[in-house]
Parts: C-alpha cells; structure tokens; sequence
C-alpha cells in the first residue's frame, strides 16, 4: 500500500453513482452475499461484485489453484499455484476493498457448516462446479427454507445462462426434479434445466472434450466474465429492490459467439414436455459416448 494511502468507500465506488443512488450504494455496502465455490465463476462473482461495492461476503472452497484452471479463474496464476482458492480470493477482494468482511469456510460447505455459512446472508450465488450436485441441491433448499434468494449462472460455450430462485416462488428441486434419479441421470437434467435454449451447442467443436464420466468439459474465460456479469446485474435488483426479477420457471440464456438473447419460460421445470424430449436426446448422446 502506498505510503499516507487512506482507503475511502465512498471514493473508491463513485463512478457506481449515476446508474444507482448514493443511497443505494450505502445500502449495497451493508449487504451480505454468500458465495460457494471460488473458481471459475465463483472467483469472477466475488471480485465483481466487490467492485459494485458489496460489504460483506461469506465464501467457500477447500480447493487450490492448479495450471489447468488459467484458462477461466480469475485467482489462477503462477503466484497463486497451490495456493488455497478461498484465502488467495478474499485476499484479491481485500486489495480492492480493504474494509470488507469476508468469512471463509476452507474446507467448503457441508451439512454441519450450511446454516453458519448462510446465517445473516441477504442473497446466495452458485459457484460451484457444475458436477457437485449433492450439497448443492442442499444449499438451494436451505436458502429456500430460510428465505433467502438465490442466483445460479452457467458458463455455457461462450456465453451465460441464468436463473433465479425467489422465496415462495418456483424452488431449485421443483424446477430441476432431480429426486429419484440416478446420478448421471440428475447431471443430465441440471444440464437441460440450466439452458433449455442450447445456444451454445451448435459450435462445439470437439464434443469428445465433453465427459459427463469423467466430469469434465471444455470452458471458456469469456463465459465465466459473463456470468458475472449477469449475476451481479440481478443481484443488484433483488437487494435494491428495483427492476424487474424473472424468478424460475423462467430464465435466459445469453450466447456472445451467437449473438443471441433467448428468454426462456419452462413451466413445471423438467417435468415439461420440452425438456422431456431435450433429456431423452441428451441422454442418447451422452450414453452413445459411454
């Protein structure tokens, strides 16, 4: 820190003012948002909403950074090889915000740590990797019970797709319908559930690179920025109160390579006819692979 440097909140986030209030960025500042998972999306959500001038975090990942994760993490680089995801994130935060509170759980959220993690949280958004359906299932139903809104945003090729989950509205398990399923089978509908538009899927280029066995696919840093994007822009209305929220059945999907904008409205989730055909196709494809 450069010498007689004072950190100034009100300074440092003015150009926020003009498209929100002085007002509306105090009340930014009191919020606390909870963030599991500080990888690709994760890591990208955390920083990006520090600089909308968020004042509280809850975070979690007991991962490290690794030479696989430079094409898309916003934490990942040389210094940071090895290095704890959730303390090298919170220390990136803290270089922009200084005064900000931020409680880490390294070792990740589980059953034991969900209601600590989730205590006082004024909104959750998704972080984790797209395989880790079991605590994530879990995580949405607690927010759920406890009223809090939540926000899950898919890097899909080169673009984002997004959806909201409201108190008493449409929930995470009544739009997925993952109960009863088989694990691979549940992957396939978080899949279709997350993008019943499939924008992203016509410039795949080599679809072996996609492994739902492995848990694996392919990514790119562009998704990742704009789901952040997008996350923090909803974030912003449901803790301001202000714009339009499309909450679960409905939800969009937004392709840059594509240039295209496809809202999408799934009444009674998978269980729609839609996305009955889209599992039995994408379930043939993947099992073609096996």
């Amino acid at each position: 820190m450069p010498d007689n440097f004072t950190f100034d909140y009100n300074e440092a986030f003015s150009r926020n003012i003009g498209w929100i209030t002085e007002q509306e960025q105090s009340v930014l500042q009191n919020k606390c948002i909870a963030i599991a998972g500080m990888g690709g999306v994760g890591g990208a959500h955390l920083i990006t909403l520090t600089r909308l001038g968020i004042g509280n975090f809850n975070i979690a990942d007991f991962d490290k950074f690794e030479l696989g994760n430079f094409n898309r993490q916003v934490g990942a680089s040389i210094p940071h090889i090895d290095q704890p995801k959730s303390e090298t994130m919170a220390t990136l935060a803290h270089n922009i915000n200084p005064e900000l509170d931020i409680k880490r759980f390294d070792q990740g959220i589980d059953e034991e740590n969900l209601d600590e993690f989730l205590k006082g949280v004024d909104l959750y958004i998704d972080g984790l990797d797209f395989f880790v359906l079991d605590i994530r299932r879990k995580v949405f139903a607690r927010c759920y019970e406890l009223g809090i809104p939540a926000i899950t945003a898919a890097p899909l090729g080169m673009g984002t797709a997004l959806l909201t989950f409201m108190p008493g509205k449409m929930s995470f398990e009544e739009y997925f319908r993952l109960e009863g399923h088989s694990p691979m089978d549940q992957q396939i509908r978080f899949l279709i559930g997350l993008s019943p538009a499939f924008l992203h899927q016509s410039y795949l280029v080599d679809k072996s690179r996609v492994d739902f066995v492995a848990q694996k696919g392919p990514s790119t840093p562009m998704a990742c920025e704009l789901c952040a994007g997008a996350t923090a822009t909803e974030a912003l209305k449901i803790l301001l109160k202000r714009g339009k929220v499309q909450c679960a059945p409905w939800g969009y999907q937004f392709d840059a390579f594509k240039n295209k904008l496809k809202k999408t409205w799934r009444p009674w989730g998978n269980d729609n006819y839609i996305q009955k055909i889209a599992f039995k196709i994408a379930h043939r494809l993947i099992l073609s692979k096996k």
